[in-house]
């Protein structure tokens, strides 16, 4: 017997928590489910020192204690029928039906491959804020962060806070493109603060522009790096490496679904209207996954859309709000592409899939990937092909390939599950 919701809510990260305020104001019964043990999402992690940030510290507990919301964690969306999801946390699976469905499945990190990038010590940027709010220890650790785009900083800030030694911060853009999107920052008052607070608090430690970690190097973890740069190459001791070149929409529910999707450069998002909802009936999108957007752009949507899913009347100036949110977007995009030569970093036996074990040139002969994923095993890790089959898209060799359940690892007793639910909705697994 499934457990019926006015609403659910997949993802508690901040697009996930307005969209369930929102729903509960109107009086709906809503389920709100995330993979995390708690609430908030990569933006607002429950950091085990210093707590949620103090913003999303009154949401969250309102959502928690709320008599009408049911809060599941560390449970995942194993498949998707009609109006109706198989879940899965650590001990049952279960069927839950819905009136609407909002999806606030967030973003993941855009990792790209060097040689040494499957190194001990060696992370994405949000990886590394992940692991140090979690407890991870960093105090006394020599770390560089490199990539691109603002969360570069706000790694830094967050390893500094747990005790590391920053060592630098490389940004692969210009100067002149990071000076000119600096410049640009007078159009969001709430962004050009944050980006101020930041390098205040990175006060001393350099800002490398035009700067490309080429290589991590090291026995059996990292000890140094190379760095290429407008001066050359330089060569760095560190114990930890952080490198992220951007996000990437997390739309494979939506895919399952069959959500019309819009591409941006090589990933797929979730094409929405301006009420935030998707193409299939009652199943609504905000966030990350209608394209990368950042914070304010998801909290705006997330209410949105759980306004939308509840039948209130949406305000046009929420609605001017959010399309201003999504013009930084645009902004980040324009001046932070990437550089082409960070495409050509990876060697022939550079591994691609870190899950199987799969090199660069072992994929060299196919034009597919499924055809990849048959004869080399290349996205049949644990991962699902979600860091590999990114980075083949984003390189250049093949798209990722359709979803099909399950969506994440699942025990043989919820697998048994997933025909009939794919059989209500009309098609096979």
């Amino acid at each position: 017997m499934a457990e019926h919701y006015d609403a659910v809510i997949v993802g508690a990260g901040p697009a996930g928590l307005a969209a369930a305020e929102a729903a509960l104001v109107r009086g709906a019964r809503v389920a709100w489910i995330d993979a995390q043990p708690t609430p908030g999402g990569q933006v607002w992690r429950k950091d085990v020192e210093h707590g949620w940030p103090r913003r999303a510290q009154r949401v969250i507990q309102h959502v928690l204690h709320h008599p009408n919301a049911t809060w599941m964690p560390q449970t995942q969306v194993v498949a998707a029928g009609h109006d109706e999801l198989l879940l899965q946390d650590a001990s049952r699976a279960w069927r839950a039906t819905y009136g609407a469905l909002i999806l606030a499945t967030g973003a993941r990190e855009l990792l790209l491959p060097f040689p040494g990038w499957t190194l001990p010590g060696v992370t994405g940027a949000g990886g590394l804020q992940a692991l140090a709010k979690q407890g991870w220890p960093l105090a006394g650790r020599r770390v560089v962060i490199a990539g691109s785009g603002p969360l570069l900083l706000a790694a830094a800030a967050t390893a500094k806070r747990h005790g590391a030694r920053v060592l630098g911060i490389y940004e692969q853009a210009s100067e002149a493109t990071v000076q000119r999107f600096a410049r640009n920052l007078w159009r969001w008052p709430g962004k050009a603060l944050q980006a101020a607070l930041l390098r205040i608090q990175l006060a001393g430690i350099p800002y490398r522009c035009g700067s490309i970690v080429t290589r991590a190097i090291g026995n059996d973890a990292l000890q140094l790096i190379e760095v290429d740069g407008p001066h050359g190459v330089e060569r760095i001791e560190c114990d930890q490496l952080a490198v992220g070149y951007g996000l990437v929409p997390n739309v494979e529910l939506a895919q399952m679904l069959g959500c019309t999707m819009k591409y941006e450069g090589a990933h797929p998002r979730v094409d929405v209207d301006g009420m935030q909802r998707t193409s299939v009936a009652n199943v609504y999108a905000a966030g990350e996954l209608c394209g990368i957007g950042g914070r304010d752009s998801a909290w705006l949507e997330g209410r949105i859309a759980g306004m939308g899913a509840t039948g209130a009347a949406i305000d046009a100036s929420l609605l001017r709000k959010q399309r201003h949110a999504r013009s930084f977007a645009a902004a980040l995009r324009e001046h932070f592409t990437l550089d082409p030569y960070i495409y050509d970093l990876a060697e022939p036996s550079t591994l691609i899939c870190r899950c199987e074990d799969v090199t660069l040139q072992a994929l060299d002969h196919y034009d597919d990937a499924r055809s990849a994923k048959l004869a080399t095993r290349c996205g049949m890790g644990a991962c699902q092909g979600r860091v590999c089959g990114t980075v083949l898209a984003e390189l250049g060799r093949f798209p990722r390939s359709g979803q099909r359940p399950p969506l994440f690892p699942a025990r043989l007793s919820t697998l048994g599950d997933i025909d009939s639910l794919c059989e209500n909705q009309g098609s096979s697994s």
